[in-house]
């Protein structure tokens, strides 16, 4: 059964995140979530109902289930498509995005599913259509490292404001040097060009004001952290600028990865 599962781990085309499927068993993700995870200020969700945003492989809508939750949805985009393509590589973003990952974008999660035994229920849906009508409404949503990669950020966390009765715990990715520089200035960058899909970045006050004016207000939040890079994420290229960054990433959080904040909002 292990050999079985490890050849399914294998021949997965892309796992974003890194996940102990079994004892022994790791997905070999671009991301590993594992060490920074109790960085983040999480509710009690024992005995609640649940949504991961843009869950991807699954990894926080299965760490709500390991938490206790009663019940735990996790919604994703249904194909590569649907992403929030850049003008300049909307015409092939797609078509490459669905070689390098492979054309099936929930293959990942129901491998994890399967093997973990869970119960999560995955739907397919924008996070632009997420409504009460649509999903009902819970009583902790938690969404990871998803609004650098929209076009609408603040539309897209009016509609998770819209299906939240309780609480919203959002961990995205920060600029760290604005950060540093301006720890009170809500404070914004665009870029919005090139296959990596990145649209905005905001420092860790942008971030919380973000969710303020979605809705929401400032319960807890946690300092700046790093997610670390997983086993099959491209190396950081050479460089002073490299270099520069990932020293800054040591000085300030746990180590080099990608920058983060997280932050619990109660729905107003």
């Amino acid at each position: 059964m292990t050999a079985e599962l490890e050849a399914r781990v294998r021949a997965n085309p892309l796992w974003y995140h890194t996940i102990e499927v079994a004892p022994g068993v790791v997905t070999p993700g671009w991301f590993d979530l594992r060490p920074i995870v109790d960085k983040m200020p999480w509710p009690d969700v024992r005995g609640k109902r649940c949504l991961d945003v843009g869950t991807y492989d699954g990894f926080l809508a299965f760490e709500l289930e390991k938490r206790g939750a009663a019940e735990v949805v996790a919604t994703d985009i249904s194909d590569h498509t649907q992403w929030d393509w850049p003008v300049d590589v909307r015409a092939r973003g797609p078509e490459y995005l669905a070689a390098a990952a492979g054309p099936d974008k929930g293959s990942g999660f129901r491998i994890a599913h399967e093997a973990l035994g869970s119960s999560v229920e995955r739907i397919e849906l924008s996070v632009y259509d997420h409504s009460p009508e649509r999903l009902g409404t819970f009583d902790v949503v938690v969404c990871g490292s998803l609004m650098l990669h929209l076009r609408d950020p603040l539309r897209a966390m009016a509609a998770i404001r819209s299906v939240t009765s309780g609480v919203f715990l959002s961990s995205e990715a920060i600029d760290l040097p604005m950060s540093v520089m301006h720890r009170r200035k809500p404070l914004l960058t665009i870029n919005g060009v090139g296959g990596l899909v990145h649209w905005t970045t905001a420092n860790a006050a942008g971030h919380r004001q973000m969710m303020r004016a979605s809705g929401f207000r400032i319960e807890r939040h946690s300092k700046p952290y790093t997610i670390p890079y997983g086993v099959s994420h491209p190396a950081r290229g050479p460089g002073l600028g490299a270099l520069s960054k990932e020293l800054l990433e040591r000085a300030v959080t746990n180590g080099p990865g990608v920058p983060h904040h997280a932050a619990l909002g109660a729905a107003i």
